[in-house]
């Protein structure tokens, strides 16, 4: 088994900053990519950013230069530094990892809220 578990997410004004973290725990033998997705309401899920653990990045444009990602392989977390937030950033955002287990599979956490008023 496999958990990610998240934390860091709340309301804040606009022009805010809020961290995200999130940690894999459980039975895991490797990790690859990690990151970040989000869905506002009424709205499909998207990319938010995502890192490989070599540490290459990808955002979407949306972010860009306002949301930085990282991670620490050793203990298996992933955050998501966020500046400058507005509140078409207003989502539920859900972290993920693909990890080998018993096999590779992408795992998801229970996602955080983060409402940033106007």
């Amino acid at each position: 088994q496999v958990q990610l578990v998240e934390s860091g997410g709340g309301l804040v004004q606009s022009g805010g900053s809020l961290r995200l973290s999130c940690a894999a725990s459980g039975s895991i033998s490797s990790v690859t990519n990690m990151g970040w997705y989000r869905q506002a309401p009424g709205k499909q899920r998207e990319l938010v950013a995502v890192i490989t653990s070599g540490g290459g990045t990808n955002y979407a444009d949306s972010v860009k230069g306002r949301f930085t990602i990282s991670r620490d392989n050793a203990k298996n977390t992933v955050s998501l530094q966020m500046n400058s937030l507005r509140p078409e950033d207003t989502a539920v955002y859900y972290c993920y990892a693909y990890v080998l287990s018993r096999t590779w599979l992408n795992y998801w956490g229970q996602g955080t809220q983060v409402t940033v008023s106007s």
